[in-house]
């Protein structure tokens, strides 16, 4: 299959490290970031742009890895402006199925190809390229993708039409934000009660009750160090999201209200598992 050129909206936290593994595995690279700052390690071996509009009118398959809706929204208005039959657009972000629907629509007026593909994973599987992608979108479209899909992820599932991989992304989040905030709450039981947090933690991860979150949150708890590998901010985003696409549970409105609260304290730009220091309080 021949290559095709590839360009990559969007080098956060998240963006950054799943464009260098593009860029590591051979594929012509394109990239833009709105800051400067974040081009320069592309330089060398990539093109960058400081048009959106340049870089998709050069490149025929176009990630987007971008924070919220309205983010996304501004990136796709500037995209839509240009000549995007035959272009395949992939975005990576974890935004409203209403706001995917309406960008989905609009590409395909025009003639081109969507994919909402959301991770699951942060930071270090994103460096890692062992995230796991959940795709909404046509068969034929996917297949064109998986070349560079199968660089960014260990697994790519196929959920159905557009707005299939959003789905997916939500519920999965909405799961990870309880498991988060009773880690928490079990971490801080337990120092009240005189248990070593080290040890809590083995028992916990050693137990049927751990799990690849519980694992990869445990240094952040034993060393009281919150840099966000992925912020609490982002996760009340997504507990938001999901309340407003139908999450009507006892939890989803205890999750809501916690993290919310959270956010209102202070604690938003710490890593999510950082939920400690607000029920702490």
């Amino acid at each position: 299959m021949e290559t095709e050129k590839i360009g990559f909206i969007g080098l956060g936290n998240m963006g950054h490290p799943m464009a260098k593994n593009l860029e590591k595995a051979g594929f012509p690279l394109s990239v833009y970031n709105r800051s400067p700052e974040k081009v320069e390690g592309f330089k060398e071996q990539s093109t960058v742009y400081t048009q959106i509009t340049e870089l998709v009118q050069n490149n025929s398959i176009i990630f987007t890895m971008l924070t919220d809706d309205r983010a996304v929204k501004a990136v796709y208005e500037e995209i839509l402006k240009s000549d995007i039959s035959g272009k395949l657009f992939i975005d990576m972000s974890t935004i409203s199925p209403q706001a995917t629907g309406e960008i989905s629509g609009a590409i395909k007026i025009k003639e081109g190809s969507f994919i909402d593909a959301p991770v699951a994973g942060s930071t270090m599987p994103a460096a890692e390229g062992t995230l796991i992608i959940m795709a909404g979108g046509e068969e034929k479209d996917l297949q064109r993708a998986m070349p560079y899909l199968e660089k960014l992820g260990k697994a790519v599932k196929h959920l159905g039409e557009n707005g299939k991989g959003i789905a997916g992304k939500l519920s999965i989040n909405y799961f990870l934000s309880a498991i988060y905030q009773g880690l928490a709450e079990t971490v801080l039981f337990a120092d009240q009660l005189g248990i070593e947090r080290t040890a809590m933690l083995e028992i916990i991860n050693e137990s049927a009750s751990g799990s690849g979150a519980t694992k990869v949150k445990t240094p952040l708890l034993i060393n009281n160090n919150y840099d966000p590998a992925f912020a609490l901010d982002l996760m009340l985003k997504d507990i938001l999201l999901a309340q407003n696409a139908g999450a009507d549970f006892p939890l989803s409105k205890v999750l809501g209200e916690t993290y919310q609260a959270a956010h209102d304290q202070g604690f938003g730009k710490d890593d999510v598992i950082g939920i400690i220091n607000y029920l702490k309080k």
